[in-house]
């Protein structure tokens, strides 16, 4: 039988609204139900329309606040209306929301997008960090986009499910770009077609560490003049980032190119695509970056060594928030064309193996149907046997209730959207 899934997500831009938009695409094709609450603005929620979903208005904060109660008990009602067989909570906010809004009601999967209490400091990060902990008895599975992620999650005292699936991107959206691609992408944005180009695509905000990019820039202009950098994206730090861009020196040749509906020209016109951040889960921008055959220079956070090619984590990072050495290690990639075309086709070949996204997407699958398996055995009032003690799988993710490659799990119930079109009541 076909799932009916509802994703939940605040933000509804950069990363995180790819991988959702990403998710739907993949579950439409294969048949399943999908619905997406989220605000309206950003991309989200016309994407997440093109791609075939249900798009439900859910207005919400980015950031927790005294809405937030409000918020829960509006998405309490989109929940009961769509009466979804899984409920997937995006990032922090979405998780907060969600979880108090279901309180487990639903088997429920969550995905933080990078650790809360990672991104804040003080009696806030420890706030934080203690609703984590109590929070994750209302998830049926924490997915995690990297290991480290989940490791992180484990040193913090989090008890959960847990699942590990990394990232993937569309190769096919994603195509490689060759010499010719590269300068017809800097002819249709007005870049020199001969000058090093570094570019950075990513949310204009702290998490994405653009100010140290912008302080680092400063030796790399006076060791190489030719060279150029672009910032592509929006966000709360633009203006302070502008501003930091008209103190630099002459001539830094620093390039704000603003949010952008497609960033595959910018790709493709990089010799090197670079993002200096502070924190992430596993960000998405570098693996769309080595799909197009582009070589990435990555701050060693969570998530960065895990994206990627076997022996490149020594060329492809750098100490996080230590502009001197990006500025020294972004001299040695741009000089060095060779080296960068090199290294790019290695990215690419690495990303068609490894980060496929319909990869992801049927490991997703695969996980939605073990917690629906687990919420049936867990469950007293589907089965009998439920106070026995269940272990939870450690291995593959199994086979799901109803419909499966294995065939139906015997005694397991159809799911939810299944039950509905058949008019069979609940069992009281």
């Amino acid at each position: 039988m076909h799932l009916t899934i509802l994703h939940i997500s605040q933000p509804v831009d950069g990363g995180v609204a790819r991988v959702v938009v990403d998710l739907v695409r993949g579950q439409r094709e294969a048949g399943c139900r999908v619905l997406v609450a989220c605000p309206q603005g950003g991309r989200l929620a016309a994407e997440a329309a093109a791609a075939g979903a249900l798009v439900l208005d859910w207005p919400a904060a980015r950031s927790p606040g005294p809405s937030t109660a409000a918020e829960a008990w509006r998405l309490r009602r989109i929940i009961r209306a769509a009466a979804p067989d899984v409920l997937h909570l995006h990032s922090a906010k979405a998780g907060l929301a969600g979880r108090l809004a279901a309180r487990g009601s639903v088997p429920t999967v969550f995905q933080p997008h990078a650790w809360s209490f990672a991104a804040v400091e003080g009696p806030l990060a420890a706030a934080t960090l203690r609703w984590e902990r109590y929070a994750t008895r209302w998830a049926r599975s924490v997915l995690c986009v990297s290991e480290q992620e989940r490791l992180d999650g484990v040193a913090a005292g989090l008890a959960a499910d847990w699942r590990v699936i990394p990232n993937g991107v569309d190769v096919r959206h994603h195509a490689p770009a060759d010499s010719a691609a590269r300068r017809a992408a800097r002819m249709s944005l007005g870049l020199e077609l001969d000058v090093p180009l570094a570019v950075c695509v990513g949310r204009l905000c702290r998490q994405k560490g653009q100010d140290v990019l912008l302080t680092a820039w400063p030796e790399v202009a006076e060791r190489l003049p030719a060279a150029r950098l672009a910032l592509v994206g929006d966000g709360p730090d633009a203006t302070r980032l502008a501003d930091q861009v008209r103190d630099l020196p002459e001539p830094a040749r620093v390039r704000l190119a603003g949010d952008v509906a497609d960033p595959r020209p910018w790709l493709a016109a990089a010799d090197l695509v670079v993002l200096p951040s502070r924190w992430e889960g596993m960000a998405l921008a570098p693996l769309e970056a080595m799909a197009t055959a582009r070589p990435v220079l990555l701050s060693d956070v969570p998530g960065a060594r895990e994206c990627l090619p076997p022996g490149q984590a020594r060329a492809c990072l750098v100490e996080r928030e230590n502009p001197s050495e990006l500025a020294r290690r972004l001299i040695e990639v741009l000089s060095d064309p060779i080296e960068c075309e090199r290294r790019g086709a290695l990215a690419r070949a690495h990303v068609v193996e490894r980060h496929d996204v319909r990869g992801a997407v049927a490991q997703v699958d695969a996980l939605y149907r073990t917690v629906l398996r687990t919420n049936f055995l867990a469950n007293p009032r589907m089965n009998p046997d439920a106070d026995r003690p269940v272990d939870r799988p450690a291995g593959p993710p199994a086979d799901p209730p109803g419909d499966s490659p294995a065939g139906p799990v015997p005694g397991a119930p159809a799911p939810r959207s299944a039950r509905r079109a058949a008019r069979v009541p609940r069992r009281p």
